[in-house]
């Protein structure tokens, strides 16, 4: 017999919506306020989550219990196996001292830190967010920069903002395949309408960024840089999307955009350079301008060491990303388990899906295209290109897994909660309440992508659980549903920041542990006027002209 989903087990709103809330209350208020450790700040989240889908909105325990395992296992795979073999990489280039080459090589290009942030947390995030999404470009980029030298919170905070723009079309397009795939929308419609919302945010975020780093003064003084960097990629990004599909939009805008950089600096140089490693350089006396300072010189073969594992990396990511390679590697070993006492025992129903459909609960151990694999074995390879021996590399691994561990469990129980609050339906009372605002639904339903990322730490996930009720509340508004359900996809990357999963993959990264609250204090401004604007953007893509005519119908 299977459970229906109730969103409002009180008959008000108002009180339902409270109480679906309290899970994402404790956690965050645990992280940011109370400076309490991730892991547990994740562990008392999940046992709200518990108590509030048992005991308020009428779960079978049991069914509870195994959506939280599920969500548990999706945790270590796909989300925390990318997690721990890039910073297994990072290891073993810290290691052998090319990653310090790989610094001065960077410093050569620029040594002002907010070029380096333009090169790094923008453009090479972008390319690693198009390749392979899920956590990847925070990680490497985060790793980088605190090898750069950046302040742990500069290279988390920063990283996490700069992986913005990007992740609508993350992954080869991922989110925006999904949500024409399980809601009916027509690809290229949406994949359109989400390119006429976000390049106006690929120009605005590269300012932003420098903006939170260095103060308004330390932007305007290289404002022209930033308008290349953004000019660059928003215009790829619009040109592609709606030309050609969702699946590179990424992976070319980054290209372009770091190629123009590059050759832009080629002519062009800031009049004074930014050295402070940390934000508005408020905690080093260097935060003045200073002269360019000597780089240190590497010969060519020196430079192709270096920058050998991270070539790698980019090769097997993007390898792995492709459709077909994906495929024929799940057909070599993706076994799937459907989760017993849960699997289609559960049933949305109206009004968010049009008549009561069975939710599904299997976990498919999709090991070998999973992108921590590929990952993976580019640290192999590039360890033996390094001439580490195998002991030396089963040693570094096995570090890794220990330096670790308190991230991966923090992942896992984030994922449990996540998914809890998915097949309880208490995350679909908060799409809800944001549904029932009538005019204003555009503002709203496009902070309802944002609320859907930041509980699910994915835009295909947000898109898979609010897409549906997007389509619906615009065709009963007489809006247009390509409009709502790009928004859904466009608000949610603002939210990409402060989801949990990524905030602990940044601290992971920069080895900044226990320190996630801090991190999340830092970025939750950003993330909620930015997701703002990109509502008030599409409330005039849906009200006023000219903006009416970018709408896909």
């Amino acid at each position: 017999m299977a459970w229906q989903q109730i969103y409002d087990p009180f008959g008000s709103m108002i009180l339902s919506t409270a109480l679906a809330a309290i899970p994402v209350v404790v956690m965050l208020a645990a992280l940011g306020f109370f400076h309490i450790k991730a892991h547990i700040a994740a562990g008392m989240g999940l046992v709200a989550a518990l108590l509030v889908a048992v005991f308020a909105y009428g779960m079978p325990a049991d069914m509870a219990g195994r959506a939280a395992l599920l969500g548990g296992f999706t945790g270590l795979l796909p989300i925390g196996w990318i997690v721990l073999n890039i910073i297994f990489l990072h290891q073993l280039t810290e290691q052998n001292g090319s990653f310090k080459v790989l610094q001065d090589s960077l410093s050569g290009i620029t040594e002002d830190r907010r070029i380096q942030l333009l090169l790094i947390a923008f453009c090479f995030g972008a390319f690693f967010e198009g390749a392979a999404g899920f956590g990847t470009p925070v990680a490497v980029t985060a790793a980088i920069l605190i090898g750069l030298g950046f302040s742990p919170l500069a290279a988390s905070g920063l990283s996490l903002i700069a992986n913005t723009a990007p992740v609508a079309f993350g992954a080869l397009g991922t989110p925006i395949l999904t949500l024409a795939k399980v809601h009916g929308y027509d690809v290229m419609e949406v994949t359109a309408m989400v390119g006429r919302q976000l390049p106006f945010f690929s120009l605005l975020v590269p300012f932003w960024l420098i903006w939170a780093f260095a103060g308004r003064k330390g932007m305007v003084e290289i404002w022209p840089a930033i308008l290349v960097t953004g000019v660059s990629f928003a215009v790829p990004q619009f040109l592609v999307s709606n030309f050609i599909g969702p699946e590179l939009v990424d992976i070319i805008a980054a290209i372009v955009s770091m190629v123009c950089l590059i050759a832009f600096l080629r002519v062009w140089k800031p009049k004074s350079v930014w050295t402070s490693p940390s934000l508005r350089g408020n905690d080093v006396s260097a935060a003045e301008a200073k002269p360019p300072q000597p780089v240190a010189r590497h010969t060519r073969a020196e430079l192709v060491a270096a920058w050998m594992p991270w070539a790698i990396l980019s090769v097997f990511v993007f390898i792995w990303g492709l459709p077909p390679v994906k495929a024929w590697l799940n057909g070599l070993f993706a076994p799937s388990f459907p989760m017993a006492g849960l699997h289609n025992l559960i049933e949305k129903v109206p009004p968010v899906v049009p008549v009561p459909t069975k939710e599904g609960a299997v976990y498919t151990l999709n090991l070998l295209s999973a992108t921590g694999t590929a990952i993976l074995l580019s640290a192999v390879v590039s360890a033996i290109l390094m001439k580490y021996n195998p002991v030396a590399i089963v040693r570094t691994f096995l570090k890794t897994i220990w330096l670790v561990k308190y991230s991966l469990l923090t992942i896992v129980l984030m994922l449990a909660l996540g998914t809890l609050t998915r097949y309880s339906g208490t995350d679909t009372t908060l799409g809800l309440a944001f549904a029932n605002t009538g005019v204003l639904y555009p503002f709203f339903g496009t902070l309802m992508g944002w609320l859907g990322v930041a509980l699910t730490g994915s835009d295909t996930a947000s898109n898979v659980l609010f897409g549906g009720m997007q389509k619906v509340a615009a065709e009963q508004l007489g809006l247009s549903a390509n409009l709502m359900g790009a928004a859904n996809s466009s608000g949610g990357v603002m939210g990409k920041m402060i989801d949990a999963q990524s905030i602990v993959v940044a601290s992971t990264a920069t080895r900044w542990f226990d320190h996630e609250g801090d991190i999340l204090r830092y970025v939750f401004f950003h993330s909620i006027a930015l997701a703002c604007l990109v509502g008030l953007y599409v409330t005039m893509q849906a009200y006023v002209w000219p903006f009416t005519l970018m709408v896909v119908h």
